[in-house]
């Protein structure tokens, strides 16, 4: 512990494959401060395997913060003993980092899926080249591009999240059309955001590495960040859009661009005060 798992995969077989996150450096993040990366080893994995499972699971999720940095014989061996142990296995998922999916050739990618490796969890957060350098994300938004096409080339389904207010008030502009240009050009199939967050422990080193002072912003402002958002994306697939994480200021469901004006409509609704909003008292990660 801690363990951490994307809220679609609350119901799912979750097997921690490694422990700890192989990037670890994005400012915004705490969630593996506490751990050193490890990749554990297969007879652990194995054993986890054979203890957890109950009759009849169907989706597992490799923890912790991005499996996808194993080996690739590594990874199938896991693959195959999942397949072994849990006859009606369906689908396995993790984390992935742009640095993982660098590494991996579309070969790997496709060998992994037909192993049943079939969707990433892809944390974009922003497409603004600067704002990813004053986060520290590792990437830019060609690389994220890239790696995104060729998980695609792959076979590979992403779920990929976008942070609102992560640019303060100073760069909302820019976080949003930098976002805005890169979902524009590359494949997602699903799409989440989450509202900034920033835990105590993580507090300094974000406010240090931006760089300037930071605003955080207020959730009249985060809401039309939103509206921005959803108003410019014209992506190349249609994509199933979801603003259900606990941290949001207002849940919404559709997809784009075929739901775009209904929930434009519940984003004015709720700027104008006339739907609520998700008490503070439970929002959070």
């Amino acid at each position: 512990m801690p363990l951490f798992r994307p809220p679609a995969e609350g119901d799912n077989l979750i097997i921690q494959a490694t422990l700890g996150c192989s990037f670890n450096q994005c400012s915004f993040c705490a969630m593996y401060s506490s751990k050193q990366y490890v990749a554990r080893p297969l007879g652990d994995v194995f054993a986890d395997i054979r203890e957890a499972a109950w009759p009849g699971a169907r989706r597992v999720f490799l923890a912790d913060g991005d499996a996808l940095a194993l080996p690739t014989e590594h990874l199938l061996a896991i693959l195959r003993e999942l397949a072994a142990v849990l006859p009606g296995l369906t689908r396995v998922s993790c984390y992935a980092t742009p640095g993982n999916l660098m590494k991996k050739r579309v070969e790997e990618l496709a060998l992994l899926r037909e192993h049943k490796l079939s969707l990433l969890y892809f944390g974009i957060e922003s497409g603004s080249d600067l704002i990813l350098k004053k986060i520290t994300k590792g990437a830019t938004q060609r690389g994220m591009s890239e790696v995104l096409h060729k998980a695609q080339a792959g076979g590979m389904k992403i779920s990929a999240t976008v942070i609102l207010g992560l640019g303060g008030k100073k760069y909302s502009e820019e976080h949003i059309a930098g976002t805005i240009e890169l979902l524009n050009s590359a494949p997602v199939t699903y799409l989440s955001t989450l509202q900034l967050y920033l835990d105590e422990s993580s507090e300094e080193e974000f406010f240090r590495k931006h760089g300037e002072p930071f605003e955080l912003q207020d959730d009249l402002a985060i809401l039309k960040e939103q509206e921005r958002l959803i108003s410019g994306l014209n992506p190349p697939q249609s994509v199933i859009f979801r603003s259900n994480h606990a941290s949001n200021a207002l849940a919404l469901a559709g997809n784009l661009p075929g739901d775009r004006d209904k929930l434009l409509l519940q984003l004015r609704e709720a700027i104008l005060g006339c739907r609520s909003l998700r008490p503070h008292y439970i929002r959070g990660l």
